[in-house]
């Protein structure tokens, strides 16, 4: 019959009697304790030999501290993880992503994060190379490259890379001017540093691989900032005057080349037309020799005559060739024309009755003149 059923209230689950308590209130916690102490005491040895299982609890125990023990050592790595594993303190194996097992107590693993991109940044106070004073702030992005190398060959690579990121950046703005460092060459000062940076974490043996390096910042300190503004507006002003120059001289200079250029064509075409024309005198005059060697005084008057045309048709004189004369005379319609159109312009007058006072005073000069060379004819 259970304890717990009509007629079975006396019973104890735990053994006892009861006897010497109330059943209607809890068991006595004092007699549990002591009741679960010989269950144990059972279980390692302490029981009756007359039993003959003595030495099975013994085998329970082994067999379930193997099965902890197992367990323990099972552990599983990521995919974007590596473990490196230590036995006995001394370095084993890097083992990959997977499901795997060490002995517990014998070997250590430590699990690193292979993809993860960390960033690291760093800021300070740097000399340049024309000594001046530059704030820096650079950010350093970067990965484990080598988990062997990363947890064995260095104590604290986070803090290596901090030193020895600081360590490249001073390196290369020490070899820049402030203006450089600034604005002119800051994709060179990442480029540098990042190159160096690694140079120098790879001489560690840090297992560190840098992915990106960025100059956030670069800054005259906050003490001169205002001078250096000045002397960043001047620059500015520099510049802009220099482009400005630069696109008149780009307008400039197309001209006076085509300038130069269409005069070095009109010398060119000068120089071709005068020695044609050189050529084609000499040609001329060597036909007008052999003419001349054939009828030397026909050609001669012929000459003479083409010389006086030539020369009397650009000038403003009338030659008359009095008949029965040995002399010429010419009138001067010239002065005339411009003492009458001096007269006219005077009375502000070009009407044709000027026209024909002038008409008029060159018929009279014409007859008087003629007339003179009558009464000298006579005379002789």
């Amino acid at each position: 019959m259970a304890w717990n059923e009509p007629g079975g209230k006396d019973k104890d689950p735990w053994g006892g009697g009861g006897g010497n308590r109330n059943n209607d209130g809890p068991p006595d916690l004092d007699e549990l304790f002591r009741k679960v102490q010989q269950k144990l005491g059972g279980l390692f040895g302490g029981g009756s030999p007359s039993t003959g299982t003595g030495n099975f609890p013994w085998m329970l125990v082994i067999g379930v501290a193997v099965l902890i023990y197992a367990g323990l050592g099972i552990y599983q790595v990521n995919a974007n993880e590596q473990a490196v594993v230590l036995r006995l303190g001394k370095y084993h194996s890097t083992e990959s992503a997977g499901l795997h097992w060490n002995p517990p107590l014998i070997d250590s693993v430590t699990k690193v994060n292979m993809t993860e991109v960390r960033t690291e940044r760093t800021t300070g106070q740097m000399l340049t190379e024309d000594a001046n004073i530059v704030e820096v702030v650079l950010t350093v992005q970067w990965q484990v490259g080598d988990a062997e190398s990363f947890v064995l060959r260095v104590r604290d690579p986070v803090k290596s890379l901090q030193e020895a990121t600081d360590s490249a950046l001073r390196h290369v703005v020490g070899s820049l001017t402030l203006n450089g460092v600034i604005s002119q060459n800051r994709t060179q000062v990442s480029t540098d540093t990042q190159q160096r940076l690694q140079e120098y974490l790879d001489l560690y043996q840090t297992g560190i691989r840098v992915d990106v390096v960025n100059l956030t910042d670069a800054k005259a300190p906050r003490e001169v900032q205002d001078a250096f503004d000045d002397v960043t507006k001047a620059r500015e002003d520099e510049v802009r005057l220099q482009n400005e120059a630069q696109a008149y001289a780009n307008q400039v200079i197309p001209v006076a080349r085509g300038q130069a250029q269409r005069i070095i064509e009109e010398a060119e075409g000068y120089k071709a037309r005068v020695v044609e024309s050189a050529r084609g005198e000499a040609v001329r005059f060597e036909k007008l020799l052999a003419e001349y060697e054939r009828a030397p005084e026909v050609t001669r008057e012929r000459l003479y005559l083409d010389a006086v045309q030539e020369v009397m048709s650009s000038t403003s004189k009338v030659m008359v060739d009095v008949e029965g004369g040995n002399n010429m005379m010419y009138l001067p319609l010239d002065k005339l024309a411009q003492e009458s159109t001096s007269k006219a312009v005077q009375r502000k007058d070009t009407s044709p009755i000027v026209i024909e006072e002038v008409y008029q005073r060159i018929v009279e000069r014409l007859r008087q003149d003629a007339a003179n060379g009558r009464c000298s004819q006579s005379v002789r």
